[in-house]
């Protein structure tokens, strides 16, 4: 009997010790799946403000997130939803953060704004150390500043484009990391479906409060013209309303995928990998706005991807 439960506490640890390459792995796949939804949001983003984007993607995917726990489980799917502080906290940072930069957009470069927000990374390493206690060495170090470098040498940012502004894609980096190292070390035992139920109930509250505030929409309101993040409701046709679905999908998808990279992997690697947003945005750039990567875009894509084999096998 004393092997048998040594043997069963021996295969709990295995279970909660990082795994590197899976978190990886899935934090990778997730930020690809980011990056398509940030293109068609840039697609759309004409067609619909930030609140309804909130509002109606985050209602589609609770009602999918519902039915998959429905689904994998007996009993109210809603018996799943998380309301502990630590969850809360972490759905209140990612929200918070989504607000800071798409806040900032309008007043500053895109370039800007996403070197900006892609400190994350560091800051995720930084708090990985100093809150986690996760061993953190120099050579990981040198390979987030290496990653790091690398979006310096894609956006190539110019003294003339600081200002004040710049401080709140910082700020929306800071939320991120908060989230990310409130995911590893207390919501590491938590249901990724949940946690994710639980962001897009919070993303849902706060588009329905932001439109609340603008009066209730009316079928007959005229178009706006381009501001995303008015407070009011414009008209959707179907073509509209089948984007929203995709990106309600997409949200599904990359909220679990994220929690659960965060659960199963080192912060600090799983932050690093968090860069290899950037060549995928540089993808659908190319994709879907004939945007051609130049030279000093590609030497960058190769920093970014020798940061995160580096940080894998270090």
């Amino acid at each position: 009997m004393q092997s048998l439960t040594a043997r069963v506490n021996g295969m709990e640890q295995r279970v909660h010790l990082p795994d590197r390459r899976s978190g990886a792995a899935l934090i990778t796949g997730s930020v690809f799946l980011v990056s398509a939804s940030d293109a068609l949001v840039k697609l759309g983003s004409s067609q619909f403000t930030v609140w309804q984007l909130y509002l109606v993607r985050s209602a589609i995917a609770i009602v999918l997130l519902l039915l998959w726990l429905g689904l994998a489980q007996q009993g109210s799917p809603w018996r799943s939803l998380v309301c502990d502080r630590w969850t809360l906290l972490r759905s209140a940072s990612l929200t918070l953060m989504w607000i800071a930069f798409y806040a900032a957009l309008p007043h500053m470069s895109l370039s800007l704004a996403a070197l900006a927000l892609y400190t994350a990374p560091l800051f995720i390493a930084l708090l990985s150390a100093l809150v986690l206690r996760e061993p953190v060495s120099p050579r990981r170090w040198l390979a987030i500043a290496l990653g790091f470098v690398g979006v310096l040498v894609i956006l190539r940012p110019t003294a003339g484009d600081f200002s004040g502004m710049t401080l709140l894609p910082m700020l929306a980096a800071l939320l991120y990391a908060v989230a990310a190292i409130v995911t590893r070390a207390r919501c590491s035992s938590h249901c990724a479906l949940s946690l994710a139920l639980n962001l897009n109930v919070c993303l849902c509250l706060v588009g329905a409060l932001a439109l609340l505030s603008h009066g209730l929409p009316s079928p007959a309101q005229p178009s706006l013209p381009y501001n995303f993040l008015a407070s009011q409701w414009v008209a959707m046709g179907p073509a509209q309303w089948l984007l929203m679905g995709l990106l309600a999908v997409l949200m599904v998808l990359m909220s679990i995928g994220v929690a659960k990279a965060y659960q199963i992997g080192p912060s600090a690697v799983v932050g690093t990998f968090d860069y290899s947003y950037l060549p995928f945005a540089m993808f659908w750039s190319f994709a879907l706005f004939s945007e051609v990567p130049d030279a000093r875009m590609v030497l960058g894509m190769g920093l970014i991807a020798a940061s995160g084999f580096w940080v894998l096998r270090s």
